[in-house]
């Protein structure tokens, strides 16, 4: 292929970067034989376009953004053309192709961070370092920009310090003279301090540790390890039962581990609560090869922290889950994509892959049994819709993260057009609970399509934020009555996610089930409890939702991509309470976007993007005025209204 280069050049640091990212990962880890699609396929360097997402971190890494002659490198190396290579690096917004302060402080504005101190954060950072991207004045070494939920939603208000050459951090619950001395220092501190920040499990899971219980008695399952097991130990792993799913799952074979799923009725805990034996099933039994396991780690949903949870302190637990499901469905490689904004969870997850690789439990014959099976770690840069499944397959694959057209399914035509199977985090871990305990005891756990226990995210006004495991068909007031009760008087509940639906209080005996929540038209989504009391700004809450939702359409289809954008000007009326003609013409307005959004978009993202404001103007909750979250924000802790 011709390819037309301008005359950039890359220096030094930036060809040196991106060569050895390359030398490193086209090797035994990153075999070569992989298929391509189609109109790639006989060409040797574009075989390899699966490794440009990780490429385009390295060299941002190291230099702090992306330029004109790296981006030339990247292409010549690919051949790949570079107009293609700059569309792929523009698509994620944790990447820059122009110049930037060396330290870039990502400030959560969303719905969980923003009202509980993330504008008071932005505020001083203006103050102190200027407007947002702009570095700051006296050193130019560091600035701020806005950044939608991080996930660190039970310690908000939250903030991620990206930084030229030094590991990514984490900074949660986030103050602002922490935040300023932090961007500001010469040594602001190290990945073994960020890990620090998090080492009592306890403000993020509140039930862990030895002994915890489920609030029936019974003992934790998904959470059994947090706070129980070292993170960074394989053998303190093993110690406490690691591994013995996966050799369970040799003993029964494929075929009878799928029956135990089919027998559990293991629903997906992604949202959609697809069947997860039929999926393995399909996989399996396809007759093209090779096959692919993808797990998705993107979780980006606002509100949402479980599945960043169980990586940060039970990596190994995925590691075991993933081999089993590559052993089932016939996959010599499984793909981790997982979120940018996790710098915690990456490091230990990778570090769990090279014990598990040392030890022989991944590799080319895991555990001596004759089955081959490893794992590739991919890090997403900030893009919600990767959360999407064909967008991810096509970020991996070093596209764009646009969703495709379906069907076909990833589980007939997936990753590099082969059949893949896609599991979210805590749909894996639930299948070595299967593992443990067997099908039929699992099914009994809940009832109906909802088998099993289920994590729920907690956040806002709540007594004590954080993850939390209940059995399926736990009430709504007993998750809150668990999570401290409400702090003040509680006003209505989201359900679900930005993309779920409002609950209010006089529906809080709601079972927390797939069925149950449908009656009352909400969703169980990705497992986000945010609590709002009647102090909050709703109208400017669901302005968040919408901004947020706008920010991370794709663009690839109109209803999408211009919905989002229309949905939140009407919001954005409505919050300056300046309505072009009258409110209830706006409210209107707002009705038919969303049918259109909903009817007409490619992917999930635009037909949920306007759920949880249709939920809004259902319940009449746009109908009230704005309240402000100065006064009483931190009301003393009360509990939920009784029935």
């Amino acid at each position: 292929m011709d390819l037309h280069l301008s005359k950039a050049e890359p220096s030094t640091l930036e060809q040196e970067t991106i060569d050895a990212a390359f030398g490193d990962l086209v090797g035994p880890s990153s075999r070569e034989d992989r298929p391509t699609r189609s109109h790639h396929a006989g060409h040797d360097a574009r075989a390899r376009r699966h490794l440009l997402l990780p490429v385009l971190h390295a060299v941002h890494d190291a230099v702090g953004w992306i330029s004109e002659g790296a981006l030339n490198h990247v292409a010549r190396t690919l051949s790949v053309p570079p107009a293609e290579i700059y569309g792929v690096a523009t698509f994620y917004a944790m990447f820059s192709v122009e110049p930037r302060a060396p330290r870039v402080v990502h400030v959560c504005d969303d719905v969980a961070c923003g009202p509980y101190g993330g504008e008071e954060i932005i505020t001083e950072l203006t103050d102190a370092l200027g407007p947002e991207g702009v570095a700051d004045a006296d050193t130019g070494e560091a600035c701020w920009v806005r950044s939608p939920c991080l996930g660190l939603c039970e310690r908000a208000p939250a903030v991620l310090h990206q930084r030229t050459g030094e590991p990514d951090l984490s900074q949660a619950p986030a103050t602002p003279d922490a935040v300023l001395a932090a961007a500001r220092s010469v040594d602001p501190g190290t990945a073994d301090a960020a890990d620090e920040v998090f080492a009592d499990t306890r403000v993020s899971v509140p039930q862990s540790g030895r002994g915890a219980r489920l609030p029936g008695g019974e003992p934790l399952r998904l959470l059994r390890r947090i706070g129980v097991v070292d993170p960074e130990s394989i053998d303190d792993y093993r110690a406490h039962g690691g591994y013995g799913a996966l050799r369970r799952a040799i003993e029964f074979g494929p075929t009878r581990v799928i029956t135990e799923l089919e027998d559990s009725s293991l629903m997906g805990r992604g949202g959609a609560a697809f069947p997860t034996g039929v999926k393995w099933k399909g996989v399996a039994g396809a007759p093209e090869h090779p096959h692919y396991l993808v797990c998705n780690a993107d979780e980006s949903e606002p509100g949402t922290f479980k599945d960043r949870v169980l990586m940060e302190s039970d990596p190994f637990g995925l590691i075991e889950a993933m081999t089993i499901a590559g052993y089932v469905t016939g996959s010599r490689t499984g793909y981790l994509y997982i979120r940018g904004e996790y710098p915690l969870a990456t490091r230990r997850l990778l570090g769990a892959v090279e014990s598990a690789r040392a030890r022989g439990y991944l590799g080319e014959d895991v555990m001596g049994e004759g089955f081959a099976f490893d794992i590739e770690l991919r890090r997403g840069a900030g893009a919600y819709i990767c959360g999407e499944e064909t967008a991810l397959l096509e970020s991996i694959e070093g596209f764009r993260g646009e969703p495709r057209n379906k069907p076909p399914f990833p589980s007939v035509k997936g990753l590099f057009g082969k059949p893949t199977a896609i599991n979210n985090v805590e749909t894996l871990y639930n299948v070595l609970g299967v593992l443990d305990i067997g099908g039929q005891a699992f099914a009994e756990i809940g009832g109906g399509r909802s088998t099993g226990t289920k994590l729920f995210c907690v956040a806002g006004a709540v007594g004590a934020p954080g993850v939390y495991e209940v059995e399926f068909g736990t009430t709504l007031r007993q998750l809150l009555d668990l999570a401290g009760g409400t702090r003040g008087d509680l006003r209505t509940v989201l359900l679900g996610g930005a993309a779920g639906g409002f609950v209010m209080p006089e529906n809080l005996d709601v079972p927390l089930t797939l069925e149950g929540t449908r009656e009352i038209g909400a969703t169980l989504g990705s497992g986000v409890v945010l609590v709002f009391d009647s102090h909050a700004d709703l109208t400017g809450t669901l302005r968040r939702i919408a901004a947020f939702f706008r920010d991370e359409s794709c663009g690839q289809c109109v209803p999408c991509r211009v919905g989002t954008v229309r949905q939140e000007e009407v919001l954005a009326r409505l919050e300056r309470d300046a309505p072009l003609g009258s409110r209830e013409t706006e409210l209107a307005l707002l009705d038919d976007l969303a049918r259109v959004m909903r009817d007409a978009s490619i992917c999930g993202l635009g037909q949920t993007a306007p759920a949880a404001i249709t939920s809004a103007l259902d319940l009449g909750l746009l109908d009230r005025p704005s309240r402000s979250r100065e006064n009483g924000q931190h009301a003393d802790r009360g509990k939920v209204p009784s029935a």
